[in-house]
């Protein structure tokens, strides 16, 4: 079988390409053929995420094994496209250079029969140009406070550890007492 993705660049502008994939090609097949789909040199390395239905990210699944022991961590070239993606699971996040963090999200649109006398992965449709710069990211959680609106029902007061009033400035250390 063949799966047909689109890979969207998280951009304000649409800019996303169309890419079919045999099934049994791996991550790592797939992140060769979005590398070559928008025009990067794959020089850096890259990582795809498992995610939920909302694009929450799950597991990291990186390009090559991170892991302080050589085989511990699986990477891309592991998984074959099906054992990631199917029907009910048609969606990950696929971020290029982390310096620039280039992030992507890839959508398995079908699972189709493959066409005679197409070699894939295979390019379908190209939209939009690529920025010079990867897009601003906005790392901040849903509203700016994240402490809401805490009061802890201290004031100077309930600070005030010596019970006279007093404060450090007012112990009159030797500022040079240690030299």
């Amino acid at each position: 079988m063949v799966y047909k993705f689109r890979v969207i660049l998280d951009a304000e502008e649409d800019i996303f390409r169309d890419i079919a994939i045999q099934e049994n090609d791996t991550l790592e097949d797939l992140h060769n053929a979005i590398v070559n789909a928008f025009g990067f040199d794959g020089l850096e390395i890259a990582s795809f995420y498992t995610c939920d239905d909302e694009w929450t990210q799950e597991d990291e699944i990186p390009l090559f094994d991170a892991g302080e022991v050589p085989g511990e961590m699986k990477a891309m070239a592991d998984y074959p496209l099906s054992s990631i993606l199917d029907s009910e699971n048609t969606k990950i996040i696929y971020v290029y250079d982390f310096l620039n963090m280039w992030t992507f999200f890839v959508e398995l649109g079908a699972i189709e029969e493959p066409e005679n006398g197409v070699s894939y992965p295979d390019l379908l449709f190209s939209h939009g140009h690529m920025p010079n710069t990867a897009p601003e990211k906005d790392f901040s959680a849903e509203g700016d406070d994240i402490y809401g609106d805490f009061e802890d029902d201290y004031d100077d007061e309930d600070l005030d550890m010596f019970g006279d009033g007093e404060d450090f400035d007012d112990m009159s250390f030797d500022d040079n007492q240690w030299n």
